[in-house]
């Protein structure tokens, strides 16, 4: 059950403090130890609590205003008592094109909650992201930030189902099952849970890209001047070649335009112009 008193007391307290002297130990700077901090009271307490805020500010000798203003800033810290497991439906332009709006409505009629708020059972908090940044399997659900790609409203809810019910689910790529909320938040606090290695990490249309690349043997270009000018085709290396200076863009793009009006070549403010660039 979530905290509600203003400090930890007893092994709790113990225990947090021993955790907070390991993530110190890696800062040269104390108060670059407050994000993995608030981690690690999100950790105990299931969101960054009263008492959460406060053991952050002893710690590193910051105000509790400070330590909120931060808390507050950033959407992976909880103000409120959140799910054992948080569901995201990426609602950003692709997902929502591809169905993301679709599958949120969805689930929240499902569920009978809205964005960020919790089922009576604390099992689910549902949330609308903004990009998953997994848009080349979209529409995307993410279930404390492990991917579910290529989702429709039937998959989502059957998912939701299965973690209602208190089975174990499996995301699409990465671990092998979705660990809870509080486990994953100690995994931020820079706690290894020693599932960094499993399942699958890429999946296929993130690397169909690399897969043509390899295939036809292309390359980046490389960063001098030769390669550079190169790439751009004789023309654009004699011009290099006479002015000095490394070419900018290829053949025929925007920065080879030559000025056609007097905006081209000044800063000051002119007259409208016609097509032809005289005054009109």
């Amino acid at each position: 059950m979530a905290t509600t008193t203003t400090r930890y007391s007893g092994d709790v307290l113990e225990r947090l403090r021993s955790d907070a002297q390991a993530i110190l130990a890696r800062y040269p700077e104390p108060r670059s130890a407050l994000l993995p901090l608030l981690h690690l009271v999100q950790s105990e307490d299931g969101y960054v609590s009263p008492a959460g805020i406060g053991f952050c500010a002893d710690v590193l000798d910051l105000s509790r205003a400070s330590v909120s203003a931060v808390a507050t800033f950033y959407s992976q810290y909880k103000r409120h008592p959140n799910g054992t497991y948080t569901v995201g439906v990426c609602t950003n332009t692709l997902c929502a094109v591809m169905g993301g709006d679709t599958i949120f409505d969805h689930l929240a009629d499902k569920l009978g909650i809205g964005h960020d708020e919790t089922t009576e059972d604390g099992t689910i908090t549902l949330e609308r992201v903004e990009c998953n940044a997994a848009c080349d399997y979209a529409p995307v659900m993410m279930i404390n930030w492990e991917f579910f790609d290529n989702q429709t409203p039937a998959s989502a809810a059957e998912t939701v189902d299965k973690l209602l019910a208190g089975e174990p689910v499996a995301p699409t790529r990465g671990a092998h099952s979705v660990a809870t909320f509080k486990e994953v938040s100690r995994v931020l606090a820079g706690f290894d849970d020693g599932r960094a290695d499993e399942g699958t990490g890429a999946g296929h249309a993130s690397l169909v890209g690399l897969d043509l690349a390899r295939k036809n043997g292309w390359h980046a270009p490389g960063a001098d001047a030769e390669e550079h000018a190169d790439a751009g085709g004789p023309e654009t290396a004699a011009k290099a070649a006479e002015s000095g200076t490394d070419p900018v863009g290829d053949e025929g793009s925007s920065a080879e335009r030559k000025p056609r009006t007097p905006s081209d070549t000044s800063a000051e403010t002119v007259a409208e112009t016609d097509e032809k660039g005289t005054n009109a």
